[in-house]
């Protein structure tokens, strides 16, 4: 019997090595390949400004940043790495709690499934603060547990340093404290660790790691902490927080998430107190976050917030799944497998341009990671034609840091835009210097503005050129760069110095400073009505729909076809609702600003093709709209 308990521990141990390295291989061959995340080159601009605290985060992501790029080089697996190293502890810390509490073969087991729930095994990938945030949870986690049975040196120590990692992560990691807390007050033995001077040492060392971020928020009027537990959420009660139940099951896998829940309501009454205490830390969390999820931020990605409760659970799982029956067993390690190839499958098709493009009409468009390689070649094909002293400008932080860190640039000024209060980092680059008000911080340099057309809502966009008009005047003829078909869109503005601008008349306009609804010049704004989007065609198709250009209006629409204009529409029919619409538009030819024409598709092979428009200023601006798919029937 003790022969076949050892081979049976020396088969689960194998699984999870050959597991462990080839889930570890996959994701460093897919960190090398996929697109920089908008976060992530934000982190690295921290890292290049290195501070204790910053507005949005502890200082830890990015300090670990600065060090990728400062050993292995500037590239995005080298930004990354120290991250992926952070991950790989994972499963390792799953198997070491696991083991001591509940035997060898149960230790390989939660670290195998460490490595396949989805929300872990993908950790690392992209240079985010829940890689170091996991180990923390799991550090606490582990001395907990150990402190249950025995205060000793080296256990303080441990969740001394798990407490200061997650401290110097994330604003989050204030709810595994709270739970870890909670927790042992609920066990007798809890209540005599906290009773313990050595345990109140560690929490000591703990409640230090915050300071930074507390001396950032009180010396920048609590902005951070506004942001993250005021600001970014509605404290209102909406109906979406029930979605979380299914979100959470599909993201864990539906029978992971089952045995989950099994194992978290079993231990909850187990003789055994690190049972308890499992049980205790996992659903306090993700019940609490469930809660929390009725009332909090909605707009922005959340679904990996309960992970610190599932890491927590893991210990337990493995008494759970063995009782099932093998079909059961199997049926769960598939779906989890399944579960996480299917999450670095994303990641692979966020990586080819391809897949990218034919995604460009999805809802699942992953915009935060495309366009910047292309926008990067734009800038600098754009500089070499500019003046030597010419100024490079973004209009958000996304396009700011994206382009710092391809160009290797951490201070490029960035105008005032929504997004940069909507993500919580206009206090930070204020603190930088540079945050700029537009032409008058210059200094009469001649700029390169680039803007990101596509990050505003398109009801918002017209308000939004009026905007970059009162910072920095009317806007010349862009080069428009429309990536995957104009999902994502950029526009790029050869601002003139001081002495050019005034030539051209632009200081006089600023010396009357005149409204910008009265002097605003601002690229075209186009609405196709049909056909609509991934509308099945035939024979001959109507196109109509709209289109103007403030302050100078269109000369001329032509349609366009799969990028290659096929012939000029009618332009200048009558369409009163545009400017009823659009009540600020200064277009002079309204209410002339309907187009209609005609489009063969006799000429087309069946399919999907793209459509779309070239907008011919009167000032002599070519723009291109972004492109819509239709399906031509054969």
């Amino acid at each position: 019997m003790r022969e076949l308990d050892a081979r049976g521990v020396e088969r689960t141990r194998f699984a999870f090595l050959a597991l462990f390295f080839a889930v570890m291989l996959l994701k460093l061959l897919v960190a090398m390949r996929l697109p920089l995340f908008v976060d992530e080159a934000f982190y690295w601009q921290e890292g290049q400004h290195l501070a204790p605290a910053y507005s949005d985060l502890p200082g830890l992501t990015a300090w670990l940043t600065r060090l990728g790029v400062a050993v292995a080089g500037d590239s995005t697996l080298a930004l990354r790495l120290p991250f992926l190293l952070l991950s790989a502890c994972v499963p390792w810390l799953a198997v070491r709690i696991a083991a001591r509490e509940f035997g060898a073969r149960e230790g390989w087991l939660a670290g195998s499934l460490a490595l396949l729930l989805p929300l872990s095994g993908s950790l690392g990938l992209l240079a985010l603060p829940d890689a170091a945030m996991a180990v923390a949870t799991l550090l606490c986690v582990d001395a907990g547990a150990q402190l249950l049975r025995r205060v000793d040196a080296a256990t303080v120590l441990e969740l001394a340093g798990g407490l200061a990692i997650g401290a110097l992560s994330h604003y989050r990691f204030i709810a595994v404290i709270g739970v870890g807390f909670v927790a042992l007050l609920l066990l007798p033995d809890g209540r005599r660790v906290l009773r313990d001077v050595r345990v109140w040492t560690a929490i000591a060392f703990g409640a230090a790691a915050w300071m930074p971020l507390v001396a950032w928020n009180f010396d920048n009027a609590d902005a951070g902490l506004r942001f993250q537990l005021v600001d970014r959420h509605p404290w209102a009660f909406h109906v979406d927080g029930i979605l979380f139940l299914a979100i959470q099951a599909l993201l864990v896998t539906p029978l992971l998430f089952a045995a989950m829940a099994i194992a978290g309501k079993r231990a909850l009454s187990a003789e055994r107190t690190q049972s308890r205490y499992f049980a205790w830390l996992g659903v306090l969390v993700v019940a609490g976050f469930f809660v929390l999820g009725f009332f909090a931020d909605t707009e922005r990605v959340s679904f990996h917030w309960p992970l610190p409760g599932y890491l927590a659970l893991l210990p337990l799982l493995p008494a759970v799944i063995l009782r099932w029956p093998r079909p059961g067993r199997i049926a769960l390690w598939s779906t989890a497998g399944i579960g996480l190839v299917a999450v670095l499958g994303y990641y692979v098709a966020v990586s080819v341009p391809d897949v990218r493009a034919r995604a460009a009409a999805e809802k699942w468009y992953p915009s935060n990671f495309a366009g910047w390689d292309a926008l990067a070649a734009a800038v600098r094909e754009e500089r070499a034609a500019m003046p030597a002293d010419t100024l490079l400008v973004a209009d958000n932080f996304k396009v700011g840091a994206e382009l710092g860190f391809a160009l290797g640039d951490a201070e490029i000024p960035v105008l005032d835009h929504p997004l940069n209060h909507f993500h919580g980092r206009a206090p930070q680059l204020r603190l930088w210097g540079l945050a700029s008000a537009g032409r008058e911080d210059w200094d009469g340099r001649p700029a390169l503005l680039v803007v990101a057309a596509s990050e505003v809502r398109y009801r918002e966009l017209l308000e939004r050129y009026h905007a970059l008009c009162a910072m920095v005047g009317p806007l010349p003829p862009p080069r428009v760069l429309n990536v995957d078909h104009g999902r994502q869109r950029f526009l790029l503005f050869r601002m003139p110095g001081a002495t050019a601008a005034q030539a051209a008349g632009d200081g006089e306009a600023s010396s009357r400073r005149e409204p910008a609804s009265a002097t605003c010049v601002a690229p075209a704004m186009a609405w196709m009505t049909t056909p609509e989007t991934g509308q099945r065609i035939d024979g001959t198709v109507e196109v109509t729909g709209w289109a103007f250009k403030e302050g100078v209006g269109l000369a001329a629409v032509e349609l366009m076809v799969d990028g290659h204009p096929v012939g000029e529409l009618e332009y200048g029919l009558d369409d009163p609702g545009v400017a009823a619409y659009w009540r600020i538009s200064n277009d002079p030819q309204h209410p002339r600003v309907g187009f209609r024409g005609e489009l063969d598709t006799g000429t087309l092979t069946p399919g999907r093709h793209w459509i779309g428009l070239r907008l011919r200023g009167r000032d002599g601006s070519v723009e291109d709209w972004s492109e819509q798919p239709v399906m031509v029937a054969p």
